[in-house]
């Protein structure tokens, strides 16, 4: 097998290979670290080789067995190789055993290789940290990938691997998905534990991964969506497997579309609005019924609450370092808008923290009236397509207006707990990849897939390769 061959599988069509000894698992493995050592110097996607150790590993014979595979480098611990969270502070802090969704991993076949960028604690929806450099978007390299998975992704559009680990606790799969041409799911909070680690950011943060195909993307999440024991909430798995959901017809479906910004105070390029409203009309050709409607809830507390929870929860992974490691915080640990979030969150009162939490849940609840009228919630992922390296740091002053006019409509999801899936639907005239957001209730990932099989049959965009 060569690149090009290599390039035209997704993960299950590299896996079916595999089984059928029409290649090896060894072969995949030196092509993907072949590809990684041709194009990493130019996206700076893989920050951590361990090729050499999955190559001494035994391969399970699981559903995805001899795939290669990348670990985001937050959220996930490969017990012996050091998780540094795009943290200088966590550098060289290195897990003694793998986290519950590596083991699941591990047990599908998946092959993992290396580690992949992200920024400090995954806080920006760019991938530009201090410790691990940026990483560039495959389809221009002038262009963020995003974040905070951005490292992930830009491998998978880079050829590296068909899917990677990521992770969304503010739309850190779904930014980086929209700014690379990938599909990426967030899945329900509750979906895919933490363990051995109880939650990220108030229930925000779920794990899954950045894929070129949606049957990619359903066959990992059916992979590691095992409760674990003490989780502090959990869904159980599915009736039916996601693998097969996303080979269903999603019936007649009634969908709400909003063309704008969930932000107050901003608007959409006008590509991402036309975006929306062309997948919109795609939708009503597949049969469906589209009604424009906006989405309930005080999207301005929301955004002020997790703020609050976010800072707080930096605070208390901080600490909890510097007491492990018997030194208290100093400014060198981490970057100046990192120690910022710090010390706002060591002056975060308890009750205020508690109060966050409540009117997340409240946010939550408004939601969630939308989904008693409609199936599914149809907007833009982003608020424009992928902006260049730096744009979101040029100016201090404009830190937080370019922050959410970047990244208006994904965060709502995570503080309602809701599946969210970006699908890759438009290209800007710059040849930028747009991604187009849905929706559904807690729980309903499997109807997501459905839509997205459809889609993926409708629109295809497999084919579709990043110019690096």
């Amino acid at each position: 097998m060569n690149f090009e061959e290599y390039r035209r599988h997704d993960a299950v069509g590299l896996a079916a290979l595999v089984a059928k000894r029409e290649v090896a698992a060894g072969e995949l493995l030196d092509l993907a670290v072949a590809r990684m050592t041709e194009v990493n110097p130019k996206v700076n996607a893989v920050t951590l080789d361990l090729s050499d150790r999955a190559r001494k590993e035994p391969t399970a014979e699981g559903p995805l067995a001899g795939v290669p595979f990348l670990l985001k480098d937050l959220g996930a611990a490969l017990g012996g190789v050091p998780t540094s969270y795009g943290s200088r502070m966590f550098a060289q802090v290195t897990p003694a055993a793998d986290s519950a969704i590596t083991r699941l991993y591990k047990a599908a076949g998946l092959s993992i290789f290396g580690k992949t960028n992200t920024p400090e604690f995954g806080l920006w929806p760019v991938t530009e940290s201090e410790l691990l450099g940026a990483a560039r978007n495959p389809w221009d390299l002038s262009r963020t990938p995003g974040g905070s998975s951005g490292g992930a992704s830009a491998a998978v559009a880079a050829g590296i691997v068909p899917a990677a680990h990521a992770s969304d606790g503010g739309g850190s799969i779904r930014i980086p998905a929209s700014c690379c041409g990938l599909f990426g799911m967030k899945p329900s909070r509750g979906r895919v534990s933490f363990a051995p680690n109880g939650e990220g950011w108030a229930g925000a943060s779920i794990q899954h991964a950045v894929t070129r195909s949606v049957r990619d993307s359903a066959a990992l999440l059916d992979a590691v969506c095992q409760p674990q024991p003490g989780d502090p909430y959990f869904l159980e798995p599915p009736e039916r497997p996601f693998a097969d959901e996303a080979r269903r017809d999603p019936g007649k479906l009634r969908i709400a579309m909003f063309a704008g910004s969930l932000t107050v105070g901003r608007t959409l390029d006008p590509e991402c609005a036309a975006a929306v409203r062309d997948a919109a009309k795609l939708c009503e050709s597949l049969g469906h019924t589209v009604e424009d409607a906006s989405l309930p809830g005080d999207h301005a507390a929301m955004q002020a609450a997790a703020g609050v929870v976010m800072s707080a929860s930096v605070a208390a992974n901080m600490d909890a370092e510097a007491q492990r490691r018997g030194r208290p915080v100093d400014e060198g640990d981490a970057e100046g808008l990192t120690m910022g979030a710090y010390r706002r969150g060591k002056a975060t009162a308890a009750s205020e923290y508690v109060r966050a939490v409540q009117t997340l849940h409240a946010y939550g609840r408004a939601a969630a009236e939308l989904f008693e009228r409609y199936d599914i919630f149809l907007l833009s992922t982003l608020g424009r397509p992928a902006v260049p390296v730096g744009w979101i740091f040029e100016d201090p002053k404009e830190i937080t207006e370019r922050l959410f006019s970047f990244m208006p409509n994904t965060q709502a999801f995570n503080n309602s707990g809701q599946p969210a899936m970006t699908v890759p639907l438009a290209w800007s005239a710059a040849g930028l990849p747009i991604g187009v957001q849905f929706v559904a209730k807690i729980g309903e990932e499997g109807l997501l897939f459905r839509l997205a099989g459809q889609l993926e049959q409708a629109q295809p965009w497999f084919d579709r390769i990043a110019p690096l």
